[in-house]
Parts: structure tokens; C-alpha cells; sequence
């Protein structure tokens, strides 16, 4: 099989005929149901020849129905067949597509479409209608189709725009659009909004050529073929393997809640589809490869898994491979929302090498960059560098801030973008990304992450970073995870740990031992001997998307207020 060419277009949808003329009766999509009285799931598909001819007609329809080129249409659909199909068919017709994550939550979601200022929304009927409710927050809001039946609101339902498009054609007598919308490196195609786990939501810039890209960095640096099949359990990171001519398995979970994920349906699709590599959070491979090692469950066909959103802690890694076919691998690869992948690792290095610089306070290694990327860790400044002249380099191995460039980077915020100022820094005609992470390059050029800037913890004595400290004490078998945090003003903040303890650990009479313990491993290590008092808490607070990244700003406003109440009550 043959990968398609470049070609004058940056349109990543382009590469979608590709694998429908080579590979038309092959499935692109596959999503698992299942019914409430039944054990086994039923599966919804979609070959690539029908991916390939849905999303143009449906391109098609919107064009015909007047949506000009460059128009923002915000897409809130569920994960299914009609997502796929409705992401190819946006960027085919040159629209500007806002993706939305739902678990964020209703205000904050509200927030952010309103802030994209979308001219339409391709929406299932509960997002038409909260649309309708809040009509003067979308005043813009013209083109409008419903995926399923249409209320009492305005525009198309699906069905009729797809009927639309194939109306005849004399009723269109200037009707030449092409089949996918020519489109430069430079042209926007979508507005992604971060998580949100370190401010308010923003919305990310993607360029056509950011996420054409993306596709070859992603399909070159893990030698995926066609042919493949994926298991997506985040969809955002599934979309474009039909671009790759590799088959999506979209699993019966809420992906806003991967933390509840049935780990029987996840190792139930893999066999099902005999899946060759899935993608899934910490917290879904935490719950997959806990309940494989319980039950005696393997996914023999699983040869490569990925992770992403927060480090992996060995332990998962471990359970995870072991349920994987011989020789599986699972990458951690490295990224955000403005820059995506940046860097990967896997876990024949970080369980043979790197694990063990974590367990000694190093941080967690990411690993080595993709050949596209450009990164250089420079000094910690807290406000705007405005040009690359202004950011000092770290020495090899100092803690300092990643920066990155480079073609899969994005260049902008469209809201919030007074944010623009404190993320990119000017270099010629080029800006570099500022990560927010702090870490250090070791001599094989590759990242350990030592924590986000924002969280270091400032004492009079001295900066602590979160990742090398939680290494250390996320090594006693009693502790699930944990979270340093200040409480204080900068450079006067007093250091606490906030642990969260295993399931087989909550009970108080063990507290005060495990907190003896604590202490005890905090003054036998050089990074940790600032720390004197640890806090225990029910389950840390964590992002919607991945379920795995700690809110510390929530923490650290829980511990001051519980040391008050300690303070008072003794």
C-alpha cells in the first residue's frame, strides 16, 4: 500500500480519497454499542468508501446551502460514525470547525462557544437546544444543522443538507466546488479549546498545515501502516487515522469520564477487532490493566499503546504491557493543545532506565523530540518575553521552561488572546511556544518534566517542583498518588504534601502512620527535606479530559483552609 502525496494542497481530508480508492470495503470507522439488557456489543461502521463519499456530500450540502469558505462552525456531536464523518466533511468544505470538549462543563462550555464566535453550529438536538436558550450569546449564528430530528429551532436537520447536495444539478447552475477545499499551510481549520487545568479555557489556532503535519510526524515516528487498527478512547486523537488508512474503533465509554471506562468493553473491542494499538489515558490504562492482572484478561493482538495527558506511573505502564501481545510497547508521547506531539518515549526505556531517576526525584523523562520540533529550555521568567533574544538558556540539566517550534506548533490564540503575549515569543517571522513546563535537557537531548511553572512551590529557602518530589513519595505502597503544593505567598510558601491514598489504605488508624513514614522518606532525600507536613484527601481533583492532570490551584486553596481549621482546632 502506498502513502498518498503531498500534493499542492495542505487540506488534510485530501489523503481520505487516497485510502477510499485503495481500500473502499475496508472499515474506517467502527463504534461499539451496548444494549442495557445484552452482554455483547453491536457496532456501528462505516467503510472508507463511505466516509469518503458521506463527508463530500455533506461538504457539498453546505456549500450549496450558502456557507462560505473560512466560515466558523462549531461541531458538538458525540463520538460516532457522524464525528468522523462531519470533521472530514467541515475541513472538505474550507469551514473553520470549533471542537469543544462537553465534560468541561455546561458554563464553561457556554463561555467558549460564545467566545469562538461561531456562525453556526453542527449539533446534536440537546446542543441545538441549549443554543436556542442562549440565543443572544451566538448572534452570529446563522448556519445551523441538527444531527438528528430538528425542534422548534432554524436551519437543516443532516438529512436535509445531505439531500440538498444531491438536488439537481441545474438548480445550482454556478455549482463547481471541488470535492475537498484547496487549502494553504497557512489557512486556519479548526479552533480547539485547552483543558483549562491551569486557567480558564483557551481557544488554540489549528492551521491546515498544522494538522497535515501532524498526520506525518505521527504516522512516521510510529511507523504506522495502513491496515492498522485503533482503538481511540480519547476521539480527538483518533481522527485523523483514516487520513492514515488505519481503521478507528470507537469504544462504548464517556470520554469526558474516562476514569469510569468499563474496562471489559475496552478489552472486549481489542478482541473483537483484533486491534494492533489503542490510545487511552492514565486513567483508562490504570483501570484496563488493573482489571487484566485481577481477571487473567490479555489483549494478545495489542502491539503498540499510547498514553498522554499526564505522566505514567511505571506501575500502569507495567500492568499495561503485560496484558499487551509479546514484545507490545506502550509510548508516553508528550505534547499540548498548542503543540502536539512534541516528544515520546516507551516503556522498554522508561521501565528499564528512566523509572528510576524518577524514583530519585529527576522528574519523568518524555523523552526525545520528533524530528519536526525545535526545543530549548531557557530560564524561568514569569511575565511576556516578547522576542527570543530575551529568553536566557539553562545550562545542561538546570530546571528551566521548554520551548518549542516547529510545524505541528501553533501560532495563536483567537480567545483569550491576551494570552498570546505570555505563551509565544517572537523569533523572525516564526514564534516559539512556551510550554509552561518546567524540566531540564539530560545529555542524550532528552526532556525530563519536572512540574508546570505555575506550580513550583517558592520557599524563603528555595523552589521545589512537583514532579521530583512526588516521585519520591508516589514510591510507598500506600500512596495512590500525591501533590505538593504552597501555601503562602511566593518565596514565602510553606510546602505541604496532599496525598491520596490507595483504596486498600483509607482508613484512618493508618494515617498516622503512613504520615511517620511520609516524613520519614521526606528527610532522607536532599529534594523532599523541606517538607514537614503532609495532608491527606479523599481524591484529588483532576482535568475533565484526561482525568490524570491535578488541579494544585484547587489543592493548594484546600490546605491553607484545612491547616486554618487544624491550627484553630488544636
Amino acid at each position: 500500500m502506498t502513502t498518498p502525496a503531498r500534493g499542492p494542497s495542505s487540506n488534510v481530508a485530501r489523503r481520505l480519497a487516497h485510502f477510499a480508492a485503495e481500500r473502499p470495503e475496508a472499515y474506517a470507522v467502527v463504534v461499539q454499542r451496548h444494549r442495557l439488557w445484552g452482554r455483547k456489543a453491536r457496532y456501528e461502521t462505516a467503510s472508507f468508501a463511505e466516509l469518503e463519499s458521506r463527508s463530500s456530500r455533506i461538504a457539498r450540502g453546505l456549500r450549496r446551502w450558502g456557507v462560505a469558505d473560512g466560515a466558523r462552525l462549531a461541531l458538538l456531536v458525540k463520538p460516532s460514525v457522524e464525528f468522523v464523518t462531519l470533521v472530514f466533511a467541515l475541513l472538505k468544505a474550507g469551514v473553520v470547525m470549533t471542537l469543544i470538549d462537553p465534560g468541561m462543563g455546561r458554563k464553561n462550555m457556554l463561555r467558549c462557544l460564545a467566545e469562538s464566535e461561531p456562525e453556526g453550529f453542527v449539533a446534536i438536538p440537546a446542543a441545538q437546544a441549549v443554543r436556542r436558550m442562549f440565543r443572544s450569546r451566538f448572534p452570529r449564528a446563522k448556519w445551523n444543522v441538527t444531527v438528528g430530528p430538528r425542534r422548534l429551532w432554524d436551519g437543516l436537520t443532516l438529512a436535509e443538507l445531505e439531500a440538498l447536495a444531491v438536488a439537481a444539478p441545474q438548480t445550482f447552475p454556478a455549482d463547481s466546488f471541488p470535492d475537498c477545499a484547496p487549502k494553504s499551510a497557512g489557512d486556519p481549520a479548526a479552533i480547539i479549546f485547552t483543558t483549562g487545568s491551569t486557567g480558564p479555557p483557551k481557544g488554540v489556532l489549528y492551521q491546515h498545515g498544522n494538522f497535515d503535519r501532524q498526520v506525518d510526524e505521527i504516522r512516521a515516528g510510529f511507523a504506522i501502516a495502513p491496515g492498522e487498527v485503533n482503538l481511540a478512547c480519547f476521539p480527538l486523537f483518533g481522527l485523523f487515522n483514516a487520513a492514515m488508512g488505519v481503521t478507528t474503533i470507537v469504544p462504548d465509554m464517556d470520554a469526558s469520564r474516562p476514569a469510569r471506562v468499563n474496562p471489559a468493553y475496552i478489552v472486549e473491542a481489542v478482541a473483537d477487532w483484533r486491534a494492533t494499538q489503542s490510545f487511552a489515558s492514565p486513567a483508562v490504562w490504570h483501570r484496563v490493566g488493573e482489571y487484566c492482572a485481577r481477571t487473567g484478561a490479555r489483549m494478545p493482538t495489542l502491539r503498540e499503546a499510547y498514553s498522554a495527558g499526564a505522566p505514567v506511573p511505571p506501575p500502569v505502564i507495567e500492568r499495561t504491557v503485560a496484558a499487551m501481545s509479546a514484545g507490545g510497547r506502550l509510548h508516553t508521547p508528550y505534547g499540548a493543545t498548542e503543540a502536539l506531539p512534541v516528544a515520546t518515549i516507551a516503556s522498554p526505556e522508561i521501565l528499564e532506565d528512566t523509572r528510576f531517576g524518577y524514583a530519585q526525584g529527576k522528574g519523568t523523562c518524555v523523552g526525545r523530540r520528533f524530528p519536526g520540533i525545535e526545543w530549548r529550555v531557557v530560564r524561568i521568567y514569569d511575565g511576556p518575553l516578547t522576542k527570543i533574544d530575551d529568553a536566557e538558556p539553562a545550562p545542561l540539566g538546570e530546571i528551566g521552561e521548554l520551548i518549542v517550534r516547529g510545524p505541528v506548533v501553533t501560532e495563536r490564540y483567537v480567545t483569550r488572546v491576551e494570552a498570546n503575549a505570555a505563551a509565544k515569543i517572537a523569533d523572525g517571522e516564526g514564534v516559539w511556544h512556551r510550554m509552561g513546563d518546567a524540566g531540564y535537557l539530560d545529555g542524550q537531548d532528552r526532556f525530563w518534566f519536572c512540574g508546570r511553572v505555575g506550580h513550583r512551590v517558592r520557599t524563603a529557602e528555595g523552589t521545589l517542583y512537583t514532579d521530583p518530589v512526588e516521585g519520591i513519595f508516589n514510591q510507598h505502597p500506600a500512596v495512590y498518588r500525591s501533590a505538593l503544593v504552597g501555601v503562602g505567598k511566593p518565596k514565602r510558601q510553606t510546602p505541604v504534601l496532599v496525598v491520596e491514598l490507595q483504596p486498600d489504605a483509607r482508613d484512618m488508624a493508618r494515617n498516622a502512620a503512613v504520615e511517620r513514614e511520609l516524613l520519614q522518606l521526606a528527610s532522607d532525600h536532599e529534594t523532599t527535606a523541606a517538607i514537614k507536613t503532609v495532608l491527606f484527601h479523599r481524591s484529588l481533583p483532576v482535568d475533565i479530559r484526561h482525568n490524570s492532570k491535578i488541579f494544585r490551584e484547587q489543592l493548594a486553596v484546600w490546605a491553607a483552609r484545612k491547616l486554618k481549621v487544624d491550627a484553630a482546632a488544636s
